[in-house]
């Protein structure tokens, strides 16, 4: 299993509109492009005051999965032109970890 990690930061008054589009659109769409070997997305947001953060987590089962999304250099972010203007700044890199172990309870 491999996760990709991204971040991208917005203002305060922008991060409900950037996150109901993450929400409405951007991931369904990744959805409906039913990749091969995407396993799904988890989104995590932290409020940092003049700003706020957001983190995307995504899973696939290989790397060639994440080529597939991403295309043969991998690492480049995907961010739409409508994410594009609502965010601040983003990692132009995607970083990937070969998932070693999960518990669950």
């Amino acid at each position: 299993m491999i996760s990709r990690v991204w971040h991208g930061w917005t203002t305060s008054a922008k991060a409900d509109t950037y996150e109901a589009l993450l929400k409405s659109e951007i991931f369904n769409g990744i959805r409906d492009r039913q990749i091969a070997g995407y396993r799904g997305i988890h989104l995590f947001r932290r409020n940092l005051g003049d700003e706020v953060e957001f983190v995307t987590v995504m899973w696939f089962d290989t790397i060639d999965a994440v080529r597939a999304f991403a295309g043969e250099d991998y690492e480049v972010a995907v961010v739409p032109p409508k994410a594009r203007t609502l965010l601040s700044r983003f990692d132009a890199r995607s970083q990937h970890y070969e998932v070693k172990a999960e518990m669950k309870t």
